[in-house]
């Protein structure tokens, strides 16, 4: 290969290359920014549109192909990002995740119910304490109320693991109480499998509620019509009185609290397959989730109350009825809304801290069910 040849192929590549892919690293880069950083990516185009000039012959037709390109790479990542964005705008976090720095204990701006001179005061063996999600408010108010002011999140006795993390660390026995729902049939196996025997003491009620988008006509279903969306069986919201709109139904993550829950009240019928999503865990790892809830008029999901109503307080959804009946505070007390979730205080059988029954008769006390009743669940008395 000549001489002559040589720098006309390099001009080619390098022109390519130019031409090709520096638009779209830069654009790539760029657009994930914001305004003024995209003006100046564009602005920092021109200088490779600038360099092929000084060896092309048809610089014409170089820069009708360059801008042609940077025209197109430009427009795909604008509508990607439009897409985004709306995406973002529609998503609702169902998922129980809780900004925990809110809700501390011993902290002037905390948002927990602060109850200050409780009737009892823990010292010497404390109690290891962890929860659901949505509990965490709960807890976090015992631990201000009864456990000593020095008392810190992640300490080695006030925890946060949620409920699968949490239950784990019970049927471990490396947690003396876990405060949320009732475990799954495959947490209650794992406890077996480790040789401990969880015990149940109900502190509070709680409703499983369904949700759609606030401008669903719907307003109330039957349990029965809501097993058979679950189950596949209905599949237009215009079977149960709404729009012609196909139903999308949400669920969670197995495992979690309200999954759990959704289980016990599908009872016999089968739960069907939920839609999936792709997303990339750590390390690169692509993993499956559970796909998010979109807040569309054709969208159903589920939680509990205090969840949706107390951490979420979403106003694009709505709570509906269940069998004509809503969950209210007052429906939820006198049992006439039909799927009424315990709120449990979960030990483990043998257990010889002596602070562990302490914890859980005061849970049960007047003082104890005031913070239950002021964090917005329900108490037993």
């Amino acid at each position: 290969m000549n001489k002559k040849t040589f720098i006309a192929i390099a001009k080619i590549l390098l022109t390519i290359f130019i031409c090709y892919i520096t638009p779209g690293i830069l654009l790539g880069a760029l657009f994930s920014f914001g305004t003024k950083e995209i003006i100046t990516g564009l602005a920092l185009l021109l200088v490779p549109a600038i360099i092929p000039l000084l060896w092309l012959e048809k610089k014409k037709v170089y820069l009708i192909i360059y801008l042609s390109v940077a025209v197109i790479l430009g427009g795909a990542f604008v509508v990607d990002k439009k897409v985004d964005a709306y995406m973002d705008s529609i998503t609702i976090d169902v998922t129980p995740n809780i900004y925990t720095h809110e809700y501390l204990p011993f902290e002037e701006d905390s948002k927990i119910v602060k109850l200050n001179n409780a009737s009892l005061k823990l010292s010497g063996e404390l109690p290891v304490i962890d929860g659901a999600t949505a509990a965490f408010p709960v807890y976090s108010a015992f631990v201000h109320a009864v456990y000593p002011d020095h008392t810190r999140l992640y300490d080695g006795v006030f925890e946060y693991n949620n409920t699968m993390g949490g239950y784990r660390s019970l049927a471990e026995k490396e947690t003396d109480v876990f405060f949320g729902a009732y475990p799954s049939k495959e947490q209650r196996e794992y406890a077996a499998e480790q040789g401990t025997t969880f015990e149940y003491t109900q502190i509070g009620y709680e409703a499983f509620v369904f949700f759609v988008h606030k401008d669903n006509p719907i307003n109330n279903l039957t349990a029965e019509q809501i097993r058979a969306i679950y189950s596949g069986e209905i599949k237009n919201w215009s079977e149960v009185g709404g729009n012609d709109e196909k139903i999308v139904a949400f669920q969670r993550n197995s495992g979690s609290g309200s999954q759990s829950m959704m289980l016990r009240f599908m009872g016999d019928t089968p739960l069907m397959e939920p839609d999936m999503q792709e997303v990339i865990g750590g390390m690169g790892e692509i993993i499956e989730e559970v796909a998010d809830y979109k807040s569309r008029s054709n969208s159903i999901g589920f939680s509990f109350r205090y969840y949706v109503e107390g951490i979420i307080q979403n106003p694009d959804i709505k709570v509906i009825s269940v069998d004509g009946v809503h969950p209210s505070v007052e429906n939820i007390q006198n049992e006439t809304y039909p799927i009424i979730a315990p709120v449990y205080a979960v030990t483990y059988e043998g257990n010889t801290n002596e602070n562990v029954d302490k914890l859980i008769e005061w849970v049960l006390s007047d003082e104890g069910q005031y913070i239950i009743r002021e964090t917005g669940y329900v108490g037993m008395k």
